[in-house]
């Protein structure tokens, strides 16, 4: 049996992300973990976790948002490339595999498929577990991590970082063999409170 902390945050947001990074590190130092997927609109949640972890012998893999995000996001995630290259920060953008097309077929048709539904049901423990989940996916089915392993997914509710979670990875084909292992930070939850998206 292990002992381990959790931190809880009292609301979720961008104002967590120094103590959510914080709380990766010490998570980091204890060992088992080679890999660290970060979400990241702008690059700037990506740049803060490359410059805290850059001591540790850690591949850092940053995903953002998807081509069809509005022109500023893309803008500003463009000009921080060159600053995450230069840190080794490898970089995916790509379908958000829990929503993806299936954000077509709700706003044609009206209705949620079980994508939807699972990111939803994710999302009843914060969206930052959500994203991690789903960044996770995205970077395996992308060759940037490897399947099947210990993996710290760190992402939040917006913009910043609020979750903290370790994940046994899975490529999206075989999701059900993801599992999440550990959490290490999260915010409070009130549940989703949002339309399907």
């Amino acid at each position: 049996m292990k002992e381990r902390k959790i931190f809880y945050f009292e609301e979720p947001g961008e104002k967590n992300t120094s103590d959510a990074l914080d709380s990766a590190y010490a998570r980091l130092k204890e060992g088992g973990i080679r890999h660290i997927v970060v979400a990241s609109h702008s690059g700037a949640t990506a740049l803060k976790a490359a410059e805290k972890f850059r001591n540790l012998a850690v591949n850092i893999v940053a995903v953002t948002v998807s081509a069809s995000t509005k022109k500023e996001t893309i803008e500003q995630w463009d000009k921080n490339v060159p600053k995450l290259e230069k840190l080794k920060v490898r970089m995916h953008r790509g379908t958000h595999c829990l929503s993806g097309i299936e954000r077509a077929v709700k706003a044609r048709w009206g209705t949620a498929g079980p994508v939807i539904v699972m990111g939803d049901t994710l999302r009843v423990l914060g969206e930052g577990t959500k994203v991690g989940v789903e960044i996770s996916l995205m970077a395996a089915d992308a060759g940037l991590i490897p399947n099947a392993e210990k993996v710290m997914a760190i992402a939040g509710t917006g913009l910043g970082a609020d979750t903290c979670i370790v994940i046994k990875s899975a490529y999206s084909s075989q999701f059900f063999d993801l599992a999440i292992q550990e959490i290490v930070c999260k915010p409070y939850s009130e549940g989703v409170k949002h339309e399907p998206r």
